[in-house]
């Protein structure tokens, strides 16, 4: 997995760096808050992402708010480095969008247990994201129809799987996402509907002709 560090002080990006990389993790380095919005704004970029509170142009706890205002298909797993221990910041940059926060200077095992947590969560993100769409996908085939369908040479009615006979339409309805609109054909007219306006204008001389 990728991880994202944005951070202005060359020592501590230095550190972080060497430290991400040793625990086998792929590393994409950022000097700024500009620079890291535009590299979790890119179709590839990284998924979990561990941000300096303090940055010029901007710092960490405005990345978190505009990449929360991204849309994105997964969420970027946010962590935000601070050197502020007051619950009021921590409470501010978890209200920002960060996903959770390590203060510096960091102690190894702690960032080390907490990018772990960001990566199951990452993980069962993909998952979850995963099933949906197989569960769309599978959605989309139900709602086909396949196969033979027994049909009656007569009245056209549909014999469904439950063995009985509905009418084509509402069968139709039933495995499908089509809808119907009534209307009469040519042929309808000419030899059902016309003769039978026909018999009722005989039966009634005063009313109009059909068209």
């Amino acid at each position: 997995m990728r991880v994202l560090i944005a951070e202005d002080d060359p020592i501590s990006c230095r550190l972080l760096e060497a430290t991400l990389a040793g625990w086998g993790y792929g590393v994409e380095v950022t000097r700024d808050g500009v620079e890291a919005c535009e590299a979790l704004q890119a179709v590839q970029a990284p998924s979990l992402a561990i941000i300096d509170w303090m940055m010029p142009g901007l710092d960490g706890v405005e990345v978190c708010r505009r990449v929360r205002a991204m849309s994105r298909p997964l969420p970027t797993y946010l962590i935000l480095l601070t050197g502020k221990g007051r619950r009021e910041d921590v409470v501010m940059g978890l209200e920002a969008g960060a996903d959770d926060y390590v203060v510096k200077p960091f102690d190894r095992e702690e960032l080390r247990a907490r990018v772990q947590v960001g990566v199951r969560m990452i993980t069962l993100q993909q998952h979850l994201a995963e099933r949906v769409q197989a569960l769309e996908d599978a959605l989309a085939r139900v709602k086909q129809l396949q196969g033979l369908l027994p049909i009656c040479a007569y009245c056209k009615k549909i014999r469904n799987d439950r063995n009985y006979w509905q009418q084509v339409e509402s069968y139709i309805i039933e495995h499908s996402a089509a809808q119907f609109t009534h209307g009469i054909c040519t042929d309808c007219y000419q030899n059902i509907v016309r003769p039978e306006l026909e018999k009722l204008r005989r039966q009634h001389p005063g009313a109009p002709p059909p068209p």
